[in-house]
């Protein structure tokens, strides 16, 4: 497993796990039940004039930063034998002859499978000419996130999504009674600011009362946000050069629905299992990739095409204050629309 950082780190992510994953992850070796880590069941939404709308989440989720579950789950990874090679940058993949060759900054190496969880966008998409990489600005790429662990009174019950103009912010408790405050805008924002996050954040997240309140009392516990650019909704494929694409790296799903972190685990699940049938002899390569493909677009596929479609509404001043004004009066409807970007235990 090549990582190009050094664990523990920090990454932009709004650290919301859908509960659907937590089975998962205890069978994995995760200790969530020893962790009290706080339990996420009700939804707030924020149009930017600070009008709002509160539900219930039908599944409900639990918080924690990247920092720790990444650092767990690479701990356990090697205590079962995995290779673990830290500092190193996978600069390119190639495949000849039913082999990869994996060209790294310090070194090469040959493998029979490939896998990529690299996440949103890398140096690798670029070089494979991804078409993502290659489609014009539009609504769903050309996005900015920036993340802060904070200190806030913050229901831990409660992640609460407030809209500003083209963006939203998410803000929900992690472990050790901290929050995570994590929003997504449009590089448009940021260049309106004169690239300056404090002056972007100032003068037009604070518009949404809401944000003004976090904002002016919260403690930041980072010398400065985390940030990443460049992030795309478009479509991706699952397998790319026949590489089979993990997480963000196989599609995107908009952070609004807080179910990106459980589609990644889900997807590790269902590429683990066609591989283990490849190495096994019970599948071809060609059949390998076909399958993983049918089954990702099975269980996310439908949720990807509601996260688009949400998606426009928040961000607009004006369509996302109708989205709060007309689905308030009906619980069941914003239920639904929550249950259509989430899945069942697995």
């Amino acid at each position: 497993m090549y990582e190009r950082e050094h664990y523990p780190f920090h990454k932009v992510c709004g650290e919301y796990i859908s509960l659907e994953s937590w089975n998962f992850l205890q069978d994995l070796g995760v200790p969530l039940s020893d962790m009290q880590l706080p339990v996420i069941n009700r939804l707030m939404v924020t149009a930017p004039n600070g009008n709002s709308l509160e539900s219930r989440l039908p599944l409900g989720g639990f918080g924690i930063s990247r920092y720790t579950l990444d650092h767990l789950l690479a701990q356990l990874a090697v205590q079962e034998g995995v290779t673990l090679l830290e500092n190193t940058k996978v600069t390119n993949v190639v495949y000849r002859n039913n082999t990869f060759i994996i060209f790294t900054n310090n070194g090469e190496t040959e493998a029979i499978v490939a896998a990529g969880a690299y996440g949103k966008r890398a140096n690798l998409d670029v070089k494979w000419k991804r078409h993502f990489t290659q489609v014009k600005p539009n609504k769903l790429n050309h996005h900015v996130g920036v993340k802060y662990h904070i200190r806030f009174p913050h229901p831990a019950d409660l992640i609460a999504l407030h809209n500003f103009e083209n963006g939203y912010c998410g803000i929900s408790r992690i472990e050790d009674n901290k929050c995570c405050l994590c929003y997504l805008t449009t590089a448009g924002n940021l260049r309106k600011s004169k690239n300056d996050i404090a002056t972007m954040e100032n003068t037009i997240l604070r518009k949404n009362p809401w944000l003004d309140k976090i904002f002016s009392g919260m403690e930041c516990l980072y010398k400065e946000p985390l940030t990443i650019s460049r992030i795309s909704f478009n479509k991706k494929t699952q397998v790319e050069n026949h590489v089979l694409m993990i997480g963000d790296t196989a599609g995107m799903i908009t952070p609004l629905c807080g179910n990106g972190m459980s589609m990644a685990l889900h997807s590790s699940k269902l590429a683990f299992e066609e591989i283990r049938s490849f190495l096994s002899a019970a599948i071809n390569r060609f059949e390998m990739e076909l399958q993983y493909t049918q089954q990702w677009e099975k269980h996310f596929g439908r949720r990807m095409q509601t996260g688009r479609m949400i998606q426009y509404f928040f961000g607009s001043p004006v369509l996302s204050d109708f989205l709060v004004r007309s689905v308030k009066p009906f619980p069941r409807l914003v239920s639904y629309l929550i249950g259509q970007t989430h899945g069942k235990p697995f």
